[in-house]
């Protein structure tokens, strides 16, 4: 049986984007590829079809990720079919429970750095598009940062649906 996580944020060509392919990576790198599917969506569909933004692919490229990525909106019927949908941010969060047709639905939605030990209080990963370079490198760092956290869960998952 394969276990589904959809990243999401805003516009989906960010944050969500580069979350998706870090994660892919290291779920790949366990060895788990072909237990995990992996994507991502944005809340809004400003960017629908879009690429990820360039400053996105510069960052995931200069750290020697993979960097294809088409921006979509998340849909509320989506939630029946993942296992986990992970947010970017706290606004991601409400938003994403409020689309969920029900409770079970809902606690599905997690926030990425509540899987980072070191986050301490604010879980929040920052939106780096009105910013610079900087923003970006910082993102990919507290992306980086949570995955090990999330394999670590995903791979518990994982194990007790094979069970």
């Amino acid at each position: 049986m394969t276990y589904r996580v959809c990243f999401v944020c805003t516009g989906n060509i960010c944050r969500s984007p580069m979350a998706e392919i870090v994660f892919r990576a290291r779920v790949a790198e366990a060895g788990l590829g072909g237990l995990v599917e992996i994507d991502s969506a944005g809340t809004g569909g400003w960017h629908e079809g879009d690429g990820a933004d360039p400053r996105t692919v510069a960052v995931l490229a200069e750290n020697g990720y993979a960097t294809a990525h088409t921006a979509r909106r998340f849909q509320p019927s989506w939630f029946s079919r993942l296992d986990l949908v992970v947010a970017l941010d706290a606004g991601h969060l409400r938003a994403l429970r409020r689309l969920a047709p029900t409770e079970q639905d809902a606690q599905k939605v997690r926030l990425l750095r509540s899987y980072d030990t070191a986050a301490g209080d604010d879980l929040d990963v920052p939106d780096p598009y009105y910013g610079g370079a900087e923003g970006f490198e910082e993102c990919l760092e507290m992306v980086e940062a949570a995955s090990a956290g999330l394999l670590a869960a995903v791979r518990e998952d994982v194990e007790g649906q094979a069970a």
